[in-house]
């Protein structure tokens, strides 16, 4: 293990505060971890890190020292991708988090085709509906659905989802179908709870490019959105979902659109990292690859540059 090597545990050690989940996000043994710092600490002549039983934190001399280290690293990384041929192999590993839904019925069926044309190349597929924290969690990348918070992460969009509404022939037939959102008064809907907040999610529509908000009622709310849209197949109450979540069981009439006059507005689709200079071949690639895995269930729009959030 070289250097770099060292440098590179350490600034993961600073971002995720732990040796145990530097061990694990680097592959590397606990021992091997705590090696590496002993030594960088040798052959600085300094303590870099406090370390107690419950946490792991900076020195100032740790402090002072970690930009550097970010900086040296991120050099090496640049440098080590300057000579190597783009048509080289992609090697390593990467980390990935996913919305779940997403996850399952687009990533996954079109996995062994990406990792068939970069056999040495390693990816964690992360799925939750849970928002993560990609630098405390060690990930290299993400997508989120919805429009973002102000944050530091850069933020590529990708698209947007078109929102319908529906529900099951069955909710249907005992309650009647709604014609507009004055009708939702009469019925039912299946809340949509945030993971992060916990709060539900209102029932939204647009209508003369503003979006409006109808008072609903419901009886079972769920924060993972394969539970939300089993809920609507089971008769529950009406739901707002992304077009292409629902289009098998559109296809087979186990859904049924309701109030296609109004639908809410599409969700923005956005890939965001921790950096902007300095994407790995790895991320770049995958970057690439997400987009024109997403793009035949993306409403139609005009490319954006990226930006940060």
């Amino acid at each position: 293990m070289d250097r770099i090597d060292h440098l590179r545990i350490f600034v993961r050690i600073a971002s995720c505060g732990s040796f145990s989940k530097t061990a694990d996000q680097l592959g590397l043994p606990r021992a091997t971890v705590s090696l590496a710092i002993q030594q960088l600490e040798t052959r600085l002549g300094t303590r870099l890190l406090h370390r107690t039983t419950r946490r792991v934190s900076l020195t100032p001399d740790g402090e002072a020292m970690l930009d550097r280290a970010v900086a040296l690293v991120l050099d090496m990384e640049e440098m080590e991708q300057q000579f190597r041929p783009t048509s080289a192999s992609l090697t390593g590993r990467l980390r990935v988090d996913v919305p779940s839904r997403l996850a399952r019925r687009v990533l996954a069926p079109a996995m062994p085709a990406y990792l068939a044309q970069h056999p040495e190349l390693s990816i964690d597929l992360g799925s939750s509906d849970r928002l993560i924290d990609l630098v405390q969690d060690g990930v290299d990348c993400a997508v989120r659905v919805g429009t973002l918070t102000a944050s530091s992460l850069v933020c590529r969009p990708l698209g947007r989802f078109d929102m319908i509404n529906c529900a099951s022939p069955d909710y249907l037939s005992r309650h009647g179908t709604p014609v507009n959102p004055e009708d939702l008064s009469q019925h039912w809907v299946v809340d949509y709870l945030s993971p992060t907040s916990g709060r539900a999610a209102p029932w939204e529509w647009c209508e003369e490019g503003q979006t409006q908000v109808a008072a609903s009622s419901s009886r079972i709310s769920a924060n993972n959105a394969e539970t939300y849209i089993a809920c609507a197949l089971a008769g529950m109450g009406l739901i707002q979902v992304p077009a292409f979540d629902v289009s098998d069981h559109l296809a087979r009439a186990e859904l049924v659109e309701v109030m296609p006059l109004y639908r809410p507005a599409p969700l923005p689709v956005q890939l965001v990292y921790p950096h902007r200079h300095h994407l790995s071949r790895r991320l770049s690639s995958f970057a690439q690859w997400l987009g024109e895995v997403l793009a035949p269930h993306l409403a139609p729009e005009t490319p954006h540059p990226s930006m940060r959030c």
